[in-house]
């Protein structure tokens, strides 16, 4: 009979329905297509190009070896490893309450032995007892679904932490990426600091010379010295950002980058392929931060069910069966069999508790609406200031490319003159300046642009790969 009960009481907890409100994704709340105007391009990628959540990232970053690093840093980073470690957590923490749908089957062993004095006696007896028992717990029948409510919403908390994990990778990718061109630039910068000091300290070892037999005033040798110091002061600073970009670097790959993976210069790096945004705003949805918070949103709602629950009868079962003897020797002789059967059945009358607690996870619900919106807002606002930042960054290295090519001419002509007599040495110094500052702000300008790049990638969603530590499915938590 126990058992028709316990077999009956399963079917319907776990096949029986919930209380949860049903879930309908809120709108987006930005354009359905992404801004034009004189700051984007039209289109703003090529027709063949790929969506970055198409495009993985060892066929983004074609460099082999900032590969190399990627590769370090999703085996190393202590972040990622957490976000991983936080996977596993939820992973834990759901199939614990997914466990209180099933009866918890307990058996223990109880001996008692006590020396007392029974009425009508004649004297004090000693009284013992032994009984070994198997059963069932406290066991919840869910029938209105408070447990399968709360268990949605574990689930739902989980592939939080699943979003959160690739939001983490996609975030390491771009600032390993950045950090590695930011090396890069800071190694060209020291290079030409070094190169423009070299050429500064030739003209200053001229110019004294000239000085010493009387051919040019001691003004030309005090400006050509300023010039010297600057490009001195130069090289120290970029050589201080390299060892920074370095330590950077370091930590993100989570160990010591070996030095023959580190780059050269800037124009050494391969170029990054263009990614497209897509024709709507909808790829957006796809971003894991964005799904992060639906799922956290699915749960808030999950979560309505159990506390409309809270309002119906909790029934609760304890049973067990097993043998009992007043002696050790006939604890399993015929006749010794013993059952029990507790149900409990507990019926909220008036608990104000209850109606605060419903009305608290309908805010919740609120609030997770509010913080999903955000999030998508956010997503539009980053895309399109990557879309706009694109469209002007060629034109920027046009113009800038021009600049140095004339500056680096006008120095070319200023130099000559001056050999030739016929202008001053303040000119050279004025175009040898222009042109260092040109130089600087060509390298600059490449490195926005490949930062940009990447920016778009990562913020459209770019970033996947091999699956790391800690990914999981649904399926995986059986």
């Amino acid at each position: 009979m126990t058992r028709k009960i316990v077999v009956i009481g399963m079917m319907i907890c776990l096949g029986g329905c919930t209380m949860i409100p049903k879930y309908t994704r809120p709108a987006a709340p930005v354009p359905g297509a992404w801004p034009t105007g004189p700051a984007y391009q039209q289109p703003p990628a090529a027709p063949e190009a790929p969506l970055a959540a198409d495009l993985q990232w060892r066929q983004f970053f074609r460099d082999n070896r900032l590969q190399q690093i990627i590769d370090m840093a999703l085996k190393n980073n202590r972040d990622l490893r957490t976000a991983a470690l936080n996977v596993e957590r939820a992973r834990g923490l759901y199939r614990i309450q997914r466990a209180e749908l099933l009866p918890t089957v307990e058996t223990g062993f109880t001996a008692s032995k006590q020396r007392a004095t029974i009425s009508g006696g004649t004297g004090l007896v000693t009284l013992e007892e032994y009984s070994v028992k198997m059963g069932i717990s406290s066991w919840e029948l869910d029938f209105f679904g408070r447990i399968r409510s709360l268990s949605k919403r574990a689930l739902e908390e989980f592939f939080a932490t699943q979003q959160a994990r690739r939001s983490a990778q996609i975030l390491l990718l771009s600032e390993v990426a950045n950090a590695y061109l930011t090396l890069a630039a800071d190694r060209e910068n020291l290079k030409l600091a070094q190169s423009t000091l070299k050429t500064q300290e030739e003209a200053y070892h001229l110019i004294r010379r000239r000085f010493e037999v009387g051919l040019a005033p001691e003004l030309d040798l005090r400006q050509v010295q300023t010039r010297v110091d600057a490009a001195r002061v130069d090289v120290a600073k970029y050589t201080e950002l390299v060892a920074q970009d370095q330590n950077a670097l370091n930590l993100l790959a989570g160990s010591t980058v070996p030095p023959e993976l580190l780059p050269e210069e800037l124009s050494a790096v391969k170029p990054l392929p263009d990614v497209s945004p897509g024709t709507s705003s909808e790829v957006l949805l796809r971003r894991p931060d964005i799904l992060q918070a639906e799922h956290l949103l699915r749960a808030a709602n999950a979560n309505i069910g159990a506390a409309r629950a809270a309002f119906f009868p909790r029934i609760v079962l304890t049973s067990a069966v097993g043998t009992a003897s007043g002696d050790l020797s006939g604890l399993f002789k015929e006749g010794s069999f013993i059952w029990s059967y507790s149900p409990q059945v507990v019926l909220p009358i008036f608990d104000a508790r209850t109606w605060s607690g419903l009305k608290v996870t309908k805010v919740d619900r609120e609030i997770a609406v509010a913080q999903y919106e955000k999030a998508i807002q956010n997503a539009f606002r980053e895309v399109a200031d990557a879309l706009a930042r694109k469209g002007t960054l060629g034109d920027q290295i046009a113009a800038q490319q021009s600049l140095v090519e004339a500056t680096a001419k006008t120095y070319r002509l200023s130099t000559a003159r001056y050999e030739k007599g016929i202008d001053i040495y303040l000119n050279v110094l004025d175009a040898q300046r222009s042109l260092y500052s040109a130089q600087q702000g060509l390298i600059a300008i490449r490195l926005a642009k490949l930062a940009n790049q990447v920016r778009l990638y990562a913020v459209l969603g770019g970033g996947e790969g091999e699956a790391p530590p800690g990914g999981a499915t649904s399926s995986s938590l059986r």
